[in-house]
C-alpha cells in the first residue's frame, strides 16, 4: 500500500512534465476541441445566412436561433474542454495505465474494425445514459436541462451541456479504445469522427448531399434533431436502431418522418 501511495504520489508531482500526459490525454482533448470547432463552425454559418437553396431542408419549421445560441455554446464548449482537463489531471496515475501506445500502427483493416467497434459500444453505453438522464429526476433537472435548453438546433450547439454529461459522453468516448489497448493514432481517428458525429447531429438540416450520408449505419441528424424537438426519445447517438431494439424508444414523428422521406417528399413538404 505505501509502495502503492508513493507511486501516485510520484505521478501526481510530475504530471505536468510527463510527455505521455500531454501526448495521450491532453492532446486527445484539444483535437477534440479543435476537430468540433472545424466540423461545427462552417455548418452554424450557413444557419445564421440561410440561403434560399438552404431554407426547404431545415428540419423544423421554427428558425434556428444562430445568434441567441453561438456565445453560450462557445463558452459551454470552453468550460467543458477546461474541467476535463482538470479531471485528467486529477485522474492521471489511472489513466497511465493504460494500453494506449505509440508503437506499431496496426493495418487499415484492424483500424476500421476497430473504429466500427468504437462505434457499436459508445452507442450502446450512451444510449443508456442518454436514457438514464432522461428517466432520473435529479440528473435531468440539474445536468441534462442543459442541452435541452435549444430545442432547434446547429451545429454548434452539440457540445452546449453541463460539464458533467460532457465529461460522462468524454469518458464513454475512451472506453473502446482502452479496452482493445489501441494505438494513439486510432483513438484520435475515432475522436474526429465522434465529434464529427456530435456537430453533424445538431445541424439541424436534412441535405442530401450532407457528407454524413457516407456513413452507411447512420441516420444524420433528422434522428437526433427529433429528440431535441419532442424531449423523449431517441436517446443514441449514431445508430437509431437501438430505440427499437431496447424498448421501443423511437419518436413517433420521426419514425412517421423517415417513411414521407422515402415516399419522395422534402422537408419543407412534411413540417
Amino acid at each position: 500500500m505505501q509502495a502503492f501511495i508513493e507511486t501516485v504520489i510520484h505521478d501526481y508531482s510530475t504530471v505536468l512534465v510527463d510527455p505521455w500526459f500531454w501526448l495521450f490525454p491532453a492532446a486527445t482533448l484539444g483535437i477534440s476541441f479543435v476537430a468540433f470547432m472545424t466540423f461545427a463552425l462552417p455548418w452554424t454559418l450557413l444557419a445564421y445566412l440561410e440561403p434560399k437553396w438552404l431554407k426547404p431542408y431545415r428540419i423544423q419549421a421554427k428558425v434556428i436561433d444562430v445568434r441567441g445560441t453561438f456565445w453560450p455554446s462557445i463558452y459551454h464548449s470552453i468550460k467543458n474542454t477546461v474541467v476535463v482537463f482538470l479531471l485528467l489531471l486529477l485522474m492521471w496515475p489511472l489513466i497511465k495505465q493504460t494500453g494506449i501506445h505509440t508503437g506499431e500502427l496496426p493495418n487499415a483493416l484492424i483500424i476500421v474494425l476497430q473504429i466500427v467497434f468504437f462505434i457499436l459500444l459508445d452507442d450502446f453505453l450512451y444510449y443508456w445514459m442518454h436514457r438514464y438522464f432522461h428517466e432520473n429526476k435529479f440528473f435531468m433537472r440539474h445536468v441534462h436541462s442543459v442541452h435541452h435548453r435549444i430545442k432547434n438546433t446547429c451545429a454548434i450547439n452539440g457540445n452546449y451541456m453541463h460539464w458533467f454529461e460532457f465529461a460522462c459522453t468524454s469518458g464513454l468516448i475512451l472506453i473502446g479504445p482502452i479496452l482493445l489497448s489501441s494505438h494513439l493514432y486510432v483513438v484520435w481517428i475515432w475522436v474526429i469522427i465522434r465529434q464529427f458525429e456530435a456537430a453533424d447531429g445538431h445541424m439541424g438540416y436534412d441535405i442530401p448531399w450532407n457528407p454524413a450520408r457516407l456513413f452507411l449505419i447512420y441516420h444524420g441528424p433528422v434522428y437526433h434533431d427529433f429528440h431535441h424537438a419532442k424531449f423523449r426519445g431517441n436517446y443514441a447517438g449514431f445508430l437509431s436502431y437501438l430505440d427499437g431494439l431496447l424498448g421501443k424508444t423511437h419518436i413517433k414523428q420521426y419514425l412517421d418522418y423517415k417513411a414521407k422521406r422515402k415516399a419522395g417528399l422534402k422537408p419543407e413538404e412534411i413540417r
